[in-house]
């Protein structure tokens, strides 16, 4: 019964994906190499509604996620000809999720850039390995390992419950309200003068996340979203 029922999920899950990609014609992305990055990603994807094509050079890995995507195929995307025929230079994105090879990853970035997809995606490895792909006109690098790193070792040494740093040395922070920010509207805290920082969002004990304003009054214990420079954010967490 179990099998069945995940079946019939599977099943579901695929022709929502095809009722997505005929409704909108352009929710489309392949994912090469289906590792435990790609075959994550992809899976992710297949469940917001997009019409996924996995492609590996191992068949045991294709054949493991094959079930939950819309399309996959076994091939060597190092081949310009091997991607023509797949169809990826239709695609609307692609994402290269091979990191262990690091000649393939760029072979592969390589024709894809050639086939001008218009979205393309890579993991990389190290950051000699993401400066390699940026040379190479790759839209969106990731370095997954180092940026989760980065972001638990925040957690874990200062007061934050969330952290994200974007690449222009802002960032995003979640943390409990300092005292210093309580019991008044937030334009009167002028925190943002005073600490360089924005609340932009807060949720109170069993409520919702809602948006912040000039008039928000935050109460002790209330969870707030804040951003600004990095080293701003991580000195008013720090006042928690």
């Amino acid at each position: 019964m179990a099998d069945y029922l995940h079946k019939l999920r599977l099943r579901r899950r695929k022709r929502l994906a095809d009722q997505h990609a005929q409704s909108t014609g352009d929710q489309r992305v392949a994912v090469i190499g289906l590792g435990r990055f790609g075959s994550s990603l992809a899976n992710e994807l297949m469940r917001r509604g997009w019409d996924v094509l996995g492609i590996d050079i191992d068949a045991r890995l294709v054949q493991k996620i094959s079930d939950s995507l819309t399309h996959s195929a076994v091939a060597d995307c190092t081949d310009p000809e091997v991607l023509r025929q797949l169809g990826v230079h239709e695609f609307t994105s692609a994402v290269v999720g091979i990191g262990t090879d690091i000649e393939a990853s760029i072979l592969i970035a390589s024709n894809l850039l050639e086939a001008e997809v218009p979205n393309l995606w890579a993991k990389a490895i190290s950051r000699q390995h993401g400066q390699i792909l940026e040379r190479l006109g790759v839209h969106h690098v990731v370095l997954p390992e180092h940026e989760m790193g980065e972001r638990v070792a925040h957690l874990v040494t200062g007061r934050m419950l969330d952290f994200i740093e974007f690449d222009d040395d802002y960032a995003l922070v979640k943390t409990v309200a300092p005292d210093i920010v309580t019991g008044v509207p937030l334009g009167q805290s002028q925190v943002r003068s005073k600490y360089g920082i924005t609340v932009v969002g807060i949720k109170r004990p069993g409520e919702d996340f809602t948006y912040a304003t000039a008039e928000t009054v935050v109460q002790k214990g209330d969870v707030i979203v804040v951003t600004g420079k990095t080293y701003a954010v991580e000195a008013f967490a720090e006042l928690s």
